[in-house]
């Protein structure tokens, strides 16, 4: 018996899913390196916390949390039915990283539920995004602070669609992207707070972006999307997915919970020119910024 747990806790410690182990109170017994590797969280920082004690707080993308009346986990220890989905968690850095899960029960020899076992993997295309950016950090097109490309990687970008787009009648969009209000997160926190808050921002909004499209950050605390294969809802449809995943993310600071909003102006393609593709949207985001902000405007 011990040689089979120690060749089964070997096998949890070297697989590339993440998976954690709660008892029926939801508290987290184990914790795997994968684990560590997806969420940020060491093993020593969650063991005897509950899986809803401000650790991965599961969102769905809708922004819903899932963690209090929607807990796939708690479902499971209610009822003992496996159960697999996809939800966003929440990363130690403050992003959201999207994850597909499968929880099952853990029973006794009399059937009682004891537990439950979560697995859980990366399908950001994690290994793609990866190799990109040491290609582009090669090239000089990785922006420095954030890890993501630059804004000489989206101007390369846009050409580049610009000119399929011309040959093959295929449209694109672009989504401009700014931070709300940031300007008094530096002032209150420091700028070495708000240098996390970008890398937070970039980090929802990069791990949440199709293989297709492209995000880089354009200066400032502004960031642009360039969306293929789009029509004027598909495109609306992805720019909430990334006001979703930014307003659940946050970071902590002495003890408080900071979050931020952001705005988004879009443009399609449509025959237009690069420059007026961009003006349309920086419009569309001047609207948004100038109505309430954490919003969406296509034009």
């Amino acid at each position: 018996m011990e040689f089979e747990l120690k060749y089964a806790k070997e096998i949890l410690e070297n697989i590339e899913d993440g998976v954690y182990i709660l008892d029926n109170k939801r508290k987290i017994l184990y914790w795997n390196k994968a684990a560590e590797k997806i969420t940020g969280f060491k093993s020593e920082e969650v063991l005897g916390s509950s899986c809803k004690d401000n650790i991965l707080m599961h969102i769905d993308e809708n922004g819903v949390s899932l963690c209090m009346g929607m807990c796939p986990v708690a479902f499971t220890l209610a009822d003992g039915r496996t159960r697999k989905t996809k939800v966003f968690l929440h990363h130690k850095k403050g992003h959201r990283v999207p994850v597909y899960i499968k929880v099952f029960p853990i029973k006794d020899e009399n059937g009682n539920i004891t537990g439950a076992v979560e697995l859980f993997n990366d399908i950001s295309e994690k290994e793609k995004i990866e190799i990109e950016a040491k290609v582009y950090k090669k090239m000089a097109l990785t922006d420095k602070l954030t890890e993501i490309p630059n804004r000489a990687f989206i101007d390369m970008k846009l050409q580049e669609f610009y000119q399929e787009s011309n040959k093959y009648g295929l449209d694109f969009g672009i989504l401009f992207i700014d931070i709300d209000n940031f300007k008094n997160i530096n002032d209150t926190y420091g700028h070495d707070f708000g240098d996390k808050i970008l890398k937070m921002v970039s980090q929802s909004i990069f791990k949440n972006t199709r293989s297709s499209d492209f995000i880089g950050r354009w200066g400032g605390d502004e960031f642009i999307a360039i969306i293929r294969f789009v029509d004027k809802t598909l495109l609306y449809e992805i720019a909430n997915r990334y006001l979703m995943m930014v307003k659940n993310s946050y970071l902590m600071i002495n003890e408080k919970k900071i979050s931020v909003n952001i705005s988004i102006g879009g443009s399609l393609y449509e025959n237009n020119t690069i420059d007026e593709i961009i003006k349309k949207a920086d419009e569309a985001l001047y609207y948004v910024k100038e109505n309430g902000k954490a919003n969406i405007k296509i034009i």
